[in-house]
């Protein structure tokens, strides 16, 4: 049985292993899961007493010996709806900060800025980002993130599309038999000899990114109003003179 999976509820390796230990054993004295999880036996008092805050195990006490017992497999569901509930509210209190921290976020911004994000995470965050913003235009893209990422991307475009927030899209010419449009999204597709490395360009406000989508991923943001008003105008150019429905 793996139960890796419970890492993405936010058990450690050493949860998962001393839970799975005393799920094997039944009813597992300490030395009984020290021999099978082969962990500190300081570190294994520890995770015990984590594994019982949140109410996954259990003990019983027989001849002054302890012996630990999983607790319903019902609770792994009941802790992570007591996760939610504490992310709900953690987000309805953060919801509540977010225009004083956007005050200063604006206030300490110098005029022309330029950021960097490496990895998958970075992208998110540009995306993100995105979401405040009624449009985006975006130059040479792929469908990179629906294929590579589907579940940020799925649950990320239904945002976007109940903001009714616009994409005006010139696509690479390998997608053109493929592609499934998407709500708000206006398409062209731009010419073969456009196509070549995974770089995009987007564009929304006034920043201007660069996305590097290859084996490596890199994300460069730059804010400046003229130069996001000269790359809507290169847009415009390829959209109306150079690319095709």
């Amino acid at each position: 049985m793996d139960l890796s999976i419970l890492r993405s509820i936010g058990l450690s390796e050493g949860e998962i292993k001393v839970y799975s230990a005393i799920l094997d054993i039944g009813f597992a004295q300490i030395s009984e899961i020290n021999v099978k999880v082969n962990v500190n036996r300081r570190n294994i008092y520890d995770i015990l007493h984590r594994l019982m805050e949140k109410g996954l195990i259990n003990f019983t006490e027989e001849n002054k010996k302890r012996r630990f017992h999983i607790t319903h497999p019902n609770k792994l569901i009941g802790f992570i709806e007591e996760k939610k509930k504490e992310l709900d509210n953690s987000k309805e209190l953060i919801e509540k900060e977010i225009p004083q921290i956007m005050q200063k976020f604006k206030e300490s911004k110098p005029r022309v800025r330029t950021e960097v994000y490496q990895g998958i995470e970075g992208v998110k965050a540009y995306f993100e980002d995105s979401l405040d913003y009624s449009e985006t235009y975006w130059i040479g893209g792929g469908r990179y993130l629906p294929r590579k990422y589907p579940n940020f991307f799925i649950p990320w475009n239904k945002r976007r599309i109940k903001k009714k927030i616009k994409w005006i899209y010139l696509m690479r010419h390998e997608l053109r038999k493929e592609y499934k449009p998407y709500a708000f999204e206006e398409v062209k597709f731009l010419p073969e000899e456009f196509s070549g490395a995974p770089i995009v360009i987007g564009i929304f406000g006034d920043k201007v990114a660069q996305l590097l989508l290859g084996e490596e991923i890199f994300v460069f943001v730059t804010e400046s109003k003229e130069l996001a008003d000269n790359y809507k105008r290169y847009h415009r150019y390829l959209w109306e003179k150079i690319a095709k429905k």
